[in-house]
């Protein structure tokens, strides 16, 4: 079935003017034209302007998508379809993932904030804290922590990233436990929970001296993005946190 780009437009919803463009660059082009030279777009076309679509999607320049389309086999392209394929239902399952990790941060504030471990466990599943590297190399590429941070994290199999996740969520439950109980940052207790925090970075991302983590502790509410990552835990957490690895000093003289 022929179709004339004002028919395209309405039934796509890419504009007269992009369908145009498209023509011009050689991305895609009609098949035909009627009597009068207007355009006439075949389903190859059709299906071609899908695939840019996706393509674009997905972030590849106009330039690269033409490279990939016009220098394929018909099984190459069907091989890129796949691809596509893959990658949009990743998208989707993390996508899913971070909606029912929303649902959970709701259902919290709606009863007080009061979380199960479970809860805590699943709080972040669909984020995904490689997002930030290029921001984290900006600030601290230059840095021995974040060089190690790299090093290690790069080659841990999805295993050792279940029991890091597992373990940081023991970690966020157990401070949690002690703020719902009114325990003061130098509690003992809290102090107990604030070395395993310490811990578990030396163990997983870098070697953490207590003066390490004293700075850290500061970051997390002198930047008020990570006071509100950590704050979907429990609101005044980022705080208490902060303040409890400031009291560690006490329990670490020099």
């Amino acid at each position: 079935m022929a179709l004339t780009v004002g028919e395209l437009s309405r039934l796509t919803g890419v504009t007269v003017r992009t369908l145009h463009h498209y023509d011009e660059i050689g991305l895609v082009r009609p098949s035909g034209r009627t009597a009068a030279g207007y355009r006439l777009y075949e389903d190859a076309d059709v299906l071609r302007l899908q695939q840019v679509l996706i393509f674009r999607e997905l972030g590849m320049p106009l330039a690269e998508i033409a490279t990939a389309l016009d220098h394929a086999d018909p099984a190459e392209r069907i091989e890129l379809l796949h691809r596509q394929r893959d990658s949009l239902l990743g998208q989707r399952a993390r996508l899913d993932a971070m909606l029912a990790s929303l649902d959970r941060a709701l259902a919290a504030h709606e009863r007080g904030h009061v979380m199960q471990p479970d809860e805590i466990k699943h709080l972040f599943d669909g984020f995904d804290p490689r997002e930030y590297d290029d921001e984290a190399r900006e600030r601290w590429g230059d840095t021995s922590a974040y060089q190690e941070s790299q090093r290690r994290t790069q080659r841990y199999p999805q295993a050792d990233w279940a029991q890091l996740k597992a373990e940081a969520g023991e970690i966020a439950r157990d401070l949690v436990a002690l703020l719902e109980q009114g325990r003061p940052p130098d509690d003992p207790a809290v102090q107990a929970v604030v070395e395993r925090h310490r811990l578990h970075i030396d163990r997983w991302f870098y070697p953490c001296s207590v003066e390490h983590h004293q700075a850290l502790g500061a970051m997390y509410v002198a930047d008020a993005r990570f006071q509100a990552n950590l704050d979907k835990i429990r609101d005044g957490y980022a705080r208490y946190l902060s303040d409890a690895i400031a009291a560690s000093r006490a329990s670490h003289p020099a």
